[in-house]
């Protein structure tokens, strides 16, 4: 029997914490706004869609931030074998952030806004945000030291803290009147900013993904690989120019459009035959000791696929002509954010966090639970808002045009399906991220109980999800 586990805490590993609650809240915020879809005028009067909206968004969105945050942070001390450049900076950015997002959602709760899309909130709460991520830059640089022979994820996670860094302050050029006062560019540097943005974070998720898929395999293969280093480029070329198939609709230059339909979605496929081939090589008594962990990494993989396909129909200009403002574009961003950025971060939680000082055996039931209702419901879920998108994209372009209010109704058999599917994916979440959170807030408060007279210790990710 192994000991019980009593390491230290460790700050990078409050980031995964803080991610999860914000994951937590993000889909209490989803469900809200779905059955504000179903009961118009609910919550009017104190929450109404306009606020929950970003909410939701901004909430997941941080998610996601704070999540990859936390994975670079640790996984870069796993792979140094040193501590990190410097604690200070670690604590001061992770506080920075906190305070940040709280005046974020607040300010929402409130009515105050003045931004843009992801960003709703008033542009002067971005100053906060951006010195947090220069500290979390000047505490990867100097804490790497050296970039040479360098695995591919020291390299990704380099490039999506820059590239972040430049597409959020990109993001934010419409404060200024050159930009603002025309509409088209307006619309293509924003549409440009988040698209390449979305590509940075992706960065940052997928090379600790392969951190991760080379730690349970126990060498560096994949990370020194070809193929590896092959995601990486396609990566970085697709967060350059990948961004265009969001302007289709827009009149700007044909070869912009061009080069964005060539490489669309390219990094997903080669993403999803790295795990893949790397599947194969890992053997049953590897997948055993990481089951959590390695079958997040796996329905991971399915969204891979599904995202891709959605994708790749979505990039014919033709096809987009009729997707673009429909929920057909959510599903895409849901297939994205859930299927793939969230499961693949919860397989880094797992491992991560899995040297808890309390057992997680009483969870097993739960967590599996939670395991197959959050991953079947998720494919409803996006089922459901593909099949809204088609009948709104009839709409949209159809001569004559019936009213809205006639489309609307058409769309509610729909609305009530991901309504009912977001409720018991939601379910699923919280199943699954319970077991975690109970975990690691006891752990930090030093609050006794029964199940640390256990006298074993389980690592998480070892448990069967059955």
């Amino acid at each position: 029997m192994v000991p019980l586990n009593n390491k230290k805490r460790t700050v990078s590993g409050l980031y995964i914490v803080a991610a999860l609650l914000l994951l937590g809240i993000g889909l209490f915020w989803g469900l809200t706004g779905g059955l504000q879809y179903l009961i118009p005028g609910f919550l009017k009067e104190s929450l109404s869609f306009e606020k929950v909206r970003p909410l939701h968004v901004s909430s997941v969105v941080f998610w996601i931030i704070l999540g990859a945050m936390g994975a670079v942070l640790t996984y870069l001390q796993q792979h140094t074998g040193r501590q990190i450049y410097s604690h200070l900076i670690l604590k001061m950015q992770l506080l920075i952030f906190i305070f940040s997002i709280i005046a974020i959602l607040i300010s929402y709760c409130i009515g105050m806004f003045g931004g843009r899309e992801y960003w709703e909130y008033p542009p002067l709460l971005a100053l906060p945000i951006t010195i947090g991520w220069i500290f979390f830059l000047i505490n990867f640089i100097k804490s790497v030291k050296s970039f040479r022979k360098q695995p591919v994820y020291v390299w990704m996670w380099l490039t999506g803290i820059v590239f972040f860094l430049f597409t959020f302050l990109e993001s934010y050029l419409w404060i200024f009147p050159y930009f603002r006062n025309n509409i088209v560019t307006d619309m293509t540097v924003q549409w440009k900013s988040y698209g390449s943005m979305v590509g940075s974070w992706n960065m940052l998720i997928y090379g600790s993904s392969i951190f991760l898929m080379d730690k349970i395999n126990n060498n560096k293969t994949y990370s020194h690989s070809n193929i590896a280093f092959i995601l990486y480029f396609t990566g970085l070329f697709n967060l350059m120019f990948n961004w265009g198939h969001h302007i289709y609709t827009l009149p700007t230059y044909a070869y912009i459009k061009h080069i964005s339909y060539a490489v669309s979605m390219t990094e997903l496929f080669i993403l999803g035959r790295i795990i893949l081939k790397w599947k194969s090589s890992v053997s049953i008594a590897k997948k055993n000791f990481h089951l959590a962990a390695y079958r997040f990494l796996i329905v991971a993989d399915v969204w891979v696929f599904l995202t891709l396909l959605l994708a790749l129909f979505m990039s014919i200009p033709g096809i987009n002509l009729y997707t673009h403002g429909t929920h057909i574009t959510v599903a895409h961003t849901m297939g994205a954010t859930i299927g793939i950025n969230s499961f693949l971060l919860l397989a880094i939680a797992f491992d991560i966090l899995n040297d808890t000082c309390r057992s997680f055996v009483p969870y097993k039931k739960i967590f599996n639970n939670g395991y197959w209702l959050a991953s079947i419901s998720l494919l409803v879920f996006w089922i459901s808002l593909i099949g809204a998108g088609i009948i709104k994209a009839k709409w949209q372009l159809s001569t004559p045009q019936t009213l809205f209010s006639d489309m609307m109704l058409k769309l509610r058999p729909f609305f009530i399906a991901f309504f009912i599917a977001g409720t018991a994916m939601t379910t699923g979440f919280l199943l699954i991220i319970y077991p975690l959170l109970k975990n690691q807030l006891l752990c930090y408060f030093k609050k006794n109980s029964k199940e640390k007279k256990i006298t074993g210790y389980y690592p998480s990710a070892t448990f069967r999800i059955e």
